[in-house]
């Protein structure tokens, strides 16, 4: 099955063609710029790269958040889009799921981080159970210090991976001491390659009932409802 993998949830452009288990193209970038403007050119010059058309795919696999309102919005938008168009299954997978699935040989647990600014994380617990990337807890919006003290109680070791985490190692390693294990540069990326293997494996979503995954209300829509009280 050859399919089709969008993520423009953060600060990463990520766009994969799979096929099986064979990751034919990728392409990715991690930089702050419109991905309403790039997006669909990347993906554009993907299939042509690799020889493909449009009429090809036989999945279409999204990342649907957390991350940016914006950005969750735009794959979202166009994965629908040429979902419906070209009537072929389409996914929805976790931003931090994602994420998670660059720690492929860790021993332990893993937590994908993205910043939500004064002092909380987007944040889930997940680890590798014979080669598949099962959750432990599924992903929240909490306080860092909170989700640590809750981490701590575990007594396993925890690899952090994301972009963001250099924001919160000190504080996460204060905490968790020798048992916070800090993923490697090369890791913080989310891979639309392993967006495309996870989608792969998973069940199609109806493409009008697959919606952007935000955890939390953004600040304009939680003042209104607030107000409506």
């Amino acid at each position: 099955m050859k399919a089709l993998a969008i993520d423009t949830t953060n600060n990463v452009l990520g766009i994969s063609l799979v096929e099986e288990e064979t990751v034919v193209g990728e392409y990715i970038t991690n930089l702050k710029k419109n991905h309403s403007v790039r997006a669909m050119p990347a993906i554009e010059r993907l299939l042509h790269d690799c020889d493909l058309t449009p009429k090809d795919l036989e999945k279409i696999i999204v990342a649907t958040g957390p991350g940016s309102y914006t950005g969750v919005r735009i794959g979202v938008s166009i994965a629908k889009t040429m979902a419906w168009a070209l009537k072929i299954p389409i996914v929805g997978i976790s931003s931090l799921e994602i994420l998670a699935a660059n720690g492929r040989y860790f021993d332990g647990l893993i937590s994908p981080i993205f910043d939500a600014r004064r002092g909380q994380v987007y944040t889930g617990l997940y680890q590798y159970e014979n080669s598949e990337l099962v959750t432990v807890e599924q992903d929240q919006n909490l306080l860092l210090t909170e989700w640590l003290s809750h981490l701590d109680e575990s007594n396993k070791h925890v690899l952090f991976l994301g972009n963001d985490v250099h924001i919160h190692k000190d504080t996460i390693v204060g905490l968790l001491g020798g048992r916070a294990v800090i993923g490697s540069v090369s890791l913080h990326n989310p891979r639309p390659s392993e967006l495309g293997l996870l989608g792969l494996k998973k069940e199609a979503t109806a493409v009008h009932n697959l919606v952007p995954n935000y955890i939390r209300l953004a600040e304009a829509e939680a003042k209104w409802l607030e107000q409506q009280k």
